[in-house]
């Protein structure tokens, strides 16, 4: 689960002028865990410590798993990141404020980043849907993961917490499209 916040909503959240603080890159280029977190609430529920996403984007919006979505008593539909149409409803607060995402939760649909020299050699193209074939001692095979095309995109899977648990999945694991 994380969140990706507007500027306008990290300062309301954060403070005035507030700029987040990077811990840790991730692997798709520019991006990073911020040290900030959030708590998230619901109707039924409330999940603190939800990680902020960096840099600041154009719209905010919370990623969360199915199980999360009944934690907190709300019906975020799967959905491309990005793709807030008749997303949840979910309220988000931190040290200095709170605010409403109006369509602001999601439960994120399972995809691969891929740079287009990555996506030549595997032979597929942005958008398509794949099958990946994942090893090990729970492995499975994962259906309809969107690939997803960038210049500043490296080759990783992303899948949330339920089905990475369900698969024994665990940062670095290995995956093969089928």
């Amino acid at each position: 689960r994380h969140i990706h916040l507007t500027q306008d909503h990290i300062e309301i959240l954060f403070g005035p002028n507030y700029r987040l603080q990077p811990m840790k890159d991730l692997a798709q280029k520019g991006e990073y865990a911020a040290k900030e977190t959030v708590s998230l609430i619901g109707p039924k529920g409330v999940l603190a410590g939800v990680r902020v996403l960096g840099p600041a984007r154009s719209h905010s919006q919370v990623e969360i798993s199915r199980t999360d979505s009944f934690t907190l008593g709300i019906s975020a539909p799967l959905r491309d990141s990005g793709d807030l149409s008749g997303a949840a409803d979910i309220m988000v607060v931190a040290s200095h404020g709170a605010v409403h995402l109006k369509e602001g939760a999601i439960v994120a649909a399972r995809h691969i980043h891929l740079s287009p020299l990555d996506a030549k050699e595997l032979g597929v193209c942005d958008r398509q849907e794949v099958d990946v074939a994942i090893g090990g001692e729970r492995g499975g095979q994962l259906s309809r993961v969107r690939v997803r095309v960038g210049e500043a995109f490296c080759r990783e899977l992303h899948v949330d917490t339920d089905e990475a648990n369900g698969l024994g999945l665990k940062n670095g694991d290995v995956g093969t499209i089928v």
